[in-house]
């Protein structure tokens, strides 16, 4: 077994003892979305908690869904995924995002252009850290699937390192000083 396989044995181990976890992926599931999954802060949290043996989760600013659906690049229909997600697991913070039209408002939020994306495995892989570019989601057979195209190493190291791919060095930064990571996960390693 090589060590990325290890480590998505360990991985889908986590997610499938965690409730929160597969409560969400099986809502996500419902949605019928053919290129879906549960990412970014969601599955980093998930396993820095586990790591560090927290008993209690901790507190979600959202569980982010990110799919990909280039014939339908209607903002109205990422609102319509959150509400049936709202309605299926209530309570939960979802953020839902087609990361196939990022392109079309990337630029008003962050001040510079993007170009499209081409799948959702080239969308996580331009997430801002390569800790959190990653994704999870129920197959078909109920197995947890795993998007990671840059590996599962960094999660699991615990180590926050800037991916170049499309958040700026400024932006990158900010996004240390607003997570505060080591103030929640003390052995995490940050890499400015």
């Amino acid at each position: 077994m090589s060590t990325q396989e290890a480590l998505a044995a360990r991985l889908r181990a986590i997610a499938s003892a965690t409730p929160w976890c597969m409560q969400a992926l099986h809502a996500v599931a419902q949605l019928g979305l053919s290129d879906c999954c549960i990412g970014a802060g969601a599955v980093r949290i998930l396993v820095w908690d586990a790591l560090h043996g927290y008993a209690q989760p901790s507190a979600l600013g959202d569980v982010d869904v990110a799919y990909f659906d280039a014939h339908n690049l209607q903002p109205g229909r990422e609102v319509e995924l959150r509400q049936r997600l709202a309605t299926l697991l209530p309570g939960v913070p979802w953020d839902v995002c087609n990361q196939a039209r990022v392109h079309l408002w990337f630029e008003d939020e962050f001040g510079y252009a993007v170009p499209p994306l081409l799948s959702l495995n080239d969308a996580i892989a331009s997430w801002p850290e390569f800790a959190t570019a990653v994704g999870i989601y129920l197959q078909p057979d109920g197995e947890i699937g795993i998007v990671a195209p840059h590996g599962l190493d960094d999660l699991f190291d615990m180590v926050v390192r800037r991916n170049p791919a499309r958040i700026s060095l400024d932006g990158y930064a900010q996004r240390l000083a607003s997570k505060d990571y080591a103030a929640r996960w003390p052995r995490v390693t940050i890499i400015a």
